[in-house]
Order: C-alpha cells, then sequence, then structure tokens
C-alpha cells in the first residue's frame, strides 16, 4: 500500500486519468493523491468476500488517515494526500464522508428512496468533487453547486451502467419507489429481465441523471470555466456514456456500456484546445483570463 499516488493513477487508464492528465504539474501530483485515495477506500469494500473483514480494514484505514492528518501516518498514499490537503486548503471532512458512503455498501443495499440514495451519491463522489475543487480554485462560491451536482449525476451514470455487475453483488441502488412506480421488481432485476417495464424505469432514471448534468453546467459561470477545464472533461466523457444507454434502448444486461479510449483522449483533446484558443498567453497578458 506504499505505491505512489501518481503510480496508482496512471495504472487505472479511467476517465478520471483521461480527464486530469493535461492539468499542470502541481495541480496533477494533488489530484494523483486524491485519486490514489479514492481508489484504495473504494478497494476495500469491492475486493475479497468477507463483509466483517472489509468493515474492520475500513475503520483502520479511517484511523490510519487520521493519523497522517496529524503527520503519524506511515503510509505514503495517505502522507501525499495529507500535504495535498494542507497545501490545497482541503477541508478534511470530505475525506471522512467518502469513506462513510463507502461503508455504506458494507451495510446497506436497498435504497427505498431517492433522497437516500442522492445522499450515498454525494457522499461517495460529490465529496470527490468538492475535493477537486479546492485543487483547481474558483472564483465563484457556485463551483460547490457544480460540484456537488456533477458528483451525482456521474454517480447516477455509473449506477445505471453497473446495475448488473452490482446485482450480482445482491445490491440494488435503483430506489424501490422507482421500481415499484414502473412494475419492475427486486427479482427482475437480480436476474435481468429486460422488459417494458425495465425501459420505462431506465428512461426515467435517465432522464434524472441528465438533470444532474444540466444543473452542474448551469453552476459553472464563466469566469470559473478556464479553472474547471478537466472537470468539463468529466462532464463531456460521462454524458457520453449516458448517451450511450439510452441509445442502446436501455439494455445494460446485453453488455457492458461504455467509450472508447480513442474517444475519451477526443474529448480531452477538444476541450484541451478549447481551453488554450480561448485562455491564450496573448488574451492573458491583455487582461482576459476570467
Amino acid at each position: 500500500m506504499n505505491e505512489t499516488a501518481a503510480k496508482v493513477t496512471r495504472q487505472s487508464k479511467t476517465s478520471f486519468y483521461y480527464s486530469f492528465s493535461l492539468l499542470p504539474k502541481q495541480q496533477r501530483e494533488a489530484i494523483h493523491a486524491v485519486y490514489a485515495f479514492c481508489r484504495y477506500t473504494d478497494d476495500i469494500v469491492d475486493e475479497g468476500e468477507n463483509e466483517g473483514v472489509k468493515l474492520i480494514l475500513l475503520r483502520k484505514w479511517r484511523r490510519e488517515l487520521g493519523r497522517a492528518l496529524r503527520g503519524e501516518s506511515s503510509f505514503q498514499i495517505l502522507n501525499q494526500l495529507a500535504t495535498t490537503a494542507r497545501r490545497f486548503h482541503i477541508p478534511f471532512n470530505h475525506f471522512y464522508d467518502l469513506i462513510r458512503g463507502v461503508e455504506l455498501d458494507l451495510s446497506k443495499r436497498r435504497y427505498e428512496t431517492f433522497d437516500e440514495l442522492r445522499e450515498y451519491c454525494a457522499l461517495v463522489a460529490s465529496s470527490v468533487g468538492l475535493m477537486c475543487r479546492q485543487i483547481f480554485g474558483y472564483r465563484n462560491e457556485s463551483t460547490k453547486d457544480y460540484a456537488i451536482n456533477l458528483g451525482i449525476a456521474l454517480q447516477l451514470t455509473n449506477i445505471l451502467r453497473d446495475l448488473q455487475d452490482d446485482a450480482k453483488r445482491g445490491r440494488i441502488y435503483l430506489p424501490l419507489e422507482d421500481l415499484q412506480q414502473f412494475g419492475y421488481t427486486e427479482d427482475d432485476l437480480l436476474n435481468s429481465r429486460y422488459t417494458p417495464e425495465f425501459v420505462n424505469l431506465m428512461r426515467f432514471e435517465c432522464n434524472r441523471a441528465r438533470e444532474y448534468f444540466d444543473l452542474a453546467r448551469d453552476a459553472l459561470k464563466d469566469e470559473d470555466k478556464y479553472y474547471f477545464f478537466a472537470a468539463r472533461v468529466m462532464w463531456s466523457i460521462y454524458a457520453h456514456i449516458l448517451r450511450r444507454i439510452e441509445d442502446s434502448h436501455y439494455n445494460v444486461f446485453e453488455r457492458r456500456i461504455s467509450i472508447s479510449k480513442f474517444l475519451k483522449l477526443l474529448i480531452t483533446f477538444r476541450y484541451w484546445l478549447s481551453h488554450r484558443l480561448k485562455y491564450s498567453p496573448r488574451l492573458l497578458l491583455q487582461g482576459q483570463h476570467p
């Protein structure tokens, strides 16, 4: 567990990696530290079979985080995270929120209402956005709403894409009130039944996820777009995934919906080029930087 944060991020090759790979060095290293912490925290819950052992490991990880924030940890990744937190003034509660959200996966396998699910999404995803917000920098407090709503949008998209994998673990994240509304049962989902009721349910859930993408986009003012270049790449990558789910007629059981490495690179390059053209050195010297 003493791998460097940068190595963990490079090996992941996730959308997170592509989105943040073009940041300036200091910010990129900070993002690596955040990602490595998130990855290890998530892996504690997802790897292995014994739930009791996972809970013990997660609680030890929480205590070790506290030691790192006091400068007392022997874990390199947590020490890098603590250094990042101090340098970029990241509130420590965001790290603890993530652990609390991940811990829910050990105790909660159903969500009765969307309010419950939204709270879970905020803990496991919006908390990460709020960490990154401090690293990016910002001018407007509305960037907090951007981070929160984008986190929920990304997590909802993950949930819709991974319905089958989660069901194999006995987890159903879709609110049970929604299943009941559309006449689709838990047994249907656990057995991957693709029915008209499922299509209607998924259309509803995709529209809800899209609403959170829109809320995030509307919260980001023009003068903050310069700072949030990498987050906007994430917005676009996941919006593409959501559109792929819709274009597949919501059949996430037949195959795992994804977008290619090439498209992720293309999206990243497109945003990078737009960023460079809009905020060129000439414009910065003329005082047109946001």
